[in-house]
């Protein structure tokens, strides 16, 4: 009997060690978790040995048409390792009021796959966390809607680029293309 639980202490106590690893492991910037609007968990500890484009939304935006080359960007890249995450945000008065209206608007106009966390603050001192760290990393917080971050394969770089910047452009394009698979 002491056999067993001493096997079943042992087992319980590898598990543990495994995860304090994990998380020793994982930068800082990674150490986020969020609830998508499509249901799942997206642990950007899971995704840093690849290259994530991060972008701040609005439905109601001028560059909202933007969504469909980050999901032809998602589309053509997730295979390859890209990780396109969007965080919808009404710091700039242009998003709808509920996850679920952003979701299902995201969804039918623009067919938006790629994970859409739940709707947060990204500028300021209401920011959610990832963010935060984000802007402090980069050394710039998003100034309007729809401005991506490119974040390299273990946080060795962090670029910010405006809202006017396409999400297919060449700029995004030259920092990803490098850490594809």
């Amino acid at each position: 009997m002491n056999k067993m639980i001493s096997s079943a202490v042992l087992g319980l106590l590898a598990v543990g060690a495994s995860s304090v690893a994990n998380a020793a492991v994982c930068p800082d910037l990674y150490n986020h978790q969020f609830k998508t609007l499509q249901g799942q968990q997206v642990n950007l500890c899971d995704y840093q040995d690849k290259p994530i484009l991060v972008v701040n939304t609005a439905s109601k935006c001028g560059f909202t048409p933007q969504f469909e080359a980050l999901e032809g960007l998602y589309k053509k890249h997730k295979g390859q390792g890209l990780l396109v995450v969007g965080f919808p945000s009404n710091d700039f008065k242009q998003e709808l009021g509920e996850d679920k209206a952003i979701g299902d608007f995201c969804k039918a106009t623009y067919g938006v796959n790629f994970p859409m966390t739940a709707k947060s603050s990204v500028v300021g001192a209401n920011a959610n966390p990832f963010y935060k760290q984000l802007a402090a990393t980069s050394g710039q917080a998003p100034m309007w809607n729809f401005y991506k971050y490119v974040i390299t394969p273990g946080a060795k770089q962090v670029y910010a680029f405006e809202s006017t910047v396409a999400p297919d452009s060449a700029e995004i394009i030259s920092k990803i293309k490098p850490f594809l698979k």
